[in-house]
């Protein structure tokens, strides 16, 4: 992974995690994000010993720290562009008060926004982003 990047690994089937990889990719206008899919990025979770207990999380992999949740999603928000940076002071919060948004959302978002039957394939101009 290059150190000038950053790594989302986000869960592959999930719909609302694909639009939200769209939506990212839509606004980082410098290509700061690389991404790939929970399930299909082994290697990764492997090498930054993330536990199997996050595979229904947002997980950023930036200067070889490991982030989840909503500090993940706070962290990728301070880089995008337009105001999504407005929501960085957020972090602030302790995860205590953040995370059971995060966790309720991610717990229902097959249910919310369904889910498909194979991993997120990048378009031929978005190849270069995903690992």
């Amino acid at each position: 992974m290059s150190e000038e990047k950053a790594v989302i690994l986000f869960d592959g089937v999930c719909n609302l995690c694909n639009t939200s990889v769209d939506f990212i990719i839509r606004k980082d206008k410098k290509e700061y994000f690389k991404f790939g899919a929970l399930q299909q990025s082994g290697d990764l979770l492997k090498k930054y010993n993330i536990d199997p207990a996050y595979m229904n999380s947002l997980v950023l992999i930036e200067k070889d720290q490991v982030y989840y949740k909503s500090e993940a999603a706070l962290k990728i928000a301070r880089r995008l562009n337009g105001a999504w940076p407005l929501l960085y002071p957020f972090i602030l919060l302790p995860d205590l008060m953040r995370d059971p948004i995060y966790n309720l959302i991610a717990d229902n978002r097959y249910r919310w926004f369904g889910k498909g039957n194979s991993c997120r394939l990048p378009t031929p101009e978005e190849a270069k982003r995903f690992i």
